[in-house]
């Protein structure tokens, strides 16, 4: 595990001429699933960006994406921990409302789905298999699956905002969670997007042997690797490590 310091030197060492016109962040959430399997290892579920994206091509990534409007609108089966919710809305930038904080959540569930067809959430008692839905409708293919998406047992654990220049621009909150939140999966283990390649659950060293990780992907491993050794059960109350760029560097902060 690396010092806070040689994190940051390694972002601000990272090429900074491109000059691509200014965009606005826009709100993005990442989901890390966590397993320890019975050899003791943990694992997490990682997959590539297919090389056809503007942002990140070929990059190895957890599974995510922006914010979409119907994230505020899906019926979950339990809300945040209050100190979680409490940590997504001390700094956040415009409206501070509790429906945008869940938002955050069901998007990374959603994008889990879609780009490693796996469903964070509790069954229901049945599913509605008769219910014709387009496969990319993830809220519908949930309940198609009789699994009604759940965020209580998801933590907060990072944030990061990518620096200007870049041709997309996210405000990017990571969630960690344990696969037994997991409610249900894909038969073909893999999302209907297409988004992502190569899914599996891979360990933090056999992650950071890929030379397609991003620094800011290594930066969020390393700081949950940190966080596990003081904090195993990850509970809700703890300090969200927040990376973002102020004038011509990135800097840290904890929320």
């Amino acid at each position: 595990m690396r010092a806070i310091a040689d994190i940051l030197d390694e972002l601000n060492a990272l090429d900074r001429s491109s000059k691509a016109a200014y965009y606005r962040p826009r709100d993005a959430a990442t989901l890390l699933i966590l397993d320890r399997g019975s050899d003791g290892a943990l694992r997490v579920l990682m997959g590539k960006r297919h090389m056809r994206h503007k942002f990140m091509p070929g990059a190895w990534v957890f599974p995510g994406g922006r914010v979409d409007p119907a994230d505020s609108r899906a019926r979950l089966a339990d809300d945040y921990d209050p100190a979680v919710l409490s940590r997504l809305t001390a700094e956040m930038k415009g409206p501070k409302t509790a429906t945008r904080a869940r938002a955050f959540a069901v998007a990374a569930i959603r994008e889990t789905y879609e780009e490693a067809g796996v469903l964070i959430g509790r069954p229901t008692e049945t599913a509605a298999s008769g219910e014709s839905h387009d496969p990319h409708d993830a809220i519908a293919a949930f309940r198609a699956h009789g699994v009604i998406p759940a965020i209580g047992s998801m933590r907060f654990v990072a944030r990061a905002i990518t620096p200007p220049g870049r041709p997309r621009r996210f405000d990017t909150r990571f969630f960690a969670v344990a696969a037994s939140a997991i409610g249900g999966r894909l038969e073909s283990g893999v999302g209907p997007s297409g988004e992502l390649e190569d899914v599996a659950w891979v360990t933090f060293p056999e992650a950071r042997a890929r030379p397609e990780l991003l620094p800011i992907t290594r930066a969020v491993m390393d700081e949950l690797e940190t966080r596990l050794t003081i904090d195993p059960d990850l509970g809700p109350d703890h300090p969200v490590p927040f990376y973002y760029w102020e004038r011509d560097r990135f800097l840290r902060k904890e929320i």
